[in-house]
């Protein structure tokens, strides 16, 4: 699976997870006797998306990101495709922080409200790395693929030759 690939998935999946805890958060907050809540909720999700839009609002990748991409392994031959078992091992921890805060909401609603916020965040935060990966990519006439690696460890990326971007001089 390519990496850019993963990195929109990964920001779609995170939102959709949000969307998902808002909802359960709402639910749970609804049996509540106050509101109280749902205020501190919604700013904790205002400030969530604020930061989320900052700290993510330049077409540069994160450090983590950066220093994958510079110990990626060249090789000329493509890893096996397999995207649903790479997308599992990479993003579990989304999905048990989904599945976790989600039946904790039913008893305890402040924990998906929290979870909420976090996965705003990263999904806010991530929203420009893929474009800058790609970037990467038609500058130095690469692809960035996703090695086989454990899902406890660090994801390992191969480097493949690709096709350069030629720009034409004004």
């Amino acid at each position: 699976m390519r990496f850019r690939d993963l990195l929109r998935v990964s920001v779609l999946l995170f939102g959709g997870t949000a969307t998902a805890l808002a909802v359960v958060s709402v639910v749970g907050a609804a049996d509540e006797d106050t509101n109280t809540l749902v205020y501190v909720a919604a700013v904790w999700w205002c400030i969530a998306s604020l930061v989320g839009l900052w700290l993510g609002r330049r077409l540069m990748t994160t450090p983590g990101i950066a220093t994958l991409l510079l110990d990626a392994k060249k090789t000329n031959t493509l890893p096996e495709l397999e995207p649903g078992t790479v997308l599992f091992n990479r993003l579990w921890p989304l999905i048990v922080l989904g599945i976790v805060s989600a039946i904790l909401g039913f008893f305890v609603p402040q924990v998906p409200a929290i979870a909420t916020g976090y996965c705003l965040l990263v999904a806010l935060l991530w929203r420009n790395q893929s474009r800058a990966v790609e970037a990467i990519e038609g500058r130095d006439g690469v692809e960035f693929w996703l090695d086989r690696s454990s899902p406890l460890g660090r994801p390992r990326l191969l480097r493949l030759p690709g096709l350069r971007k030629i720009v034409p001089e004004d």
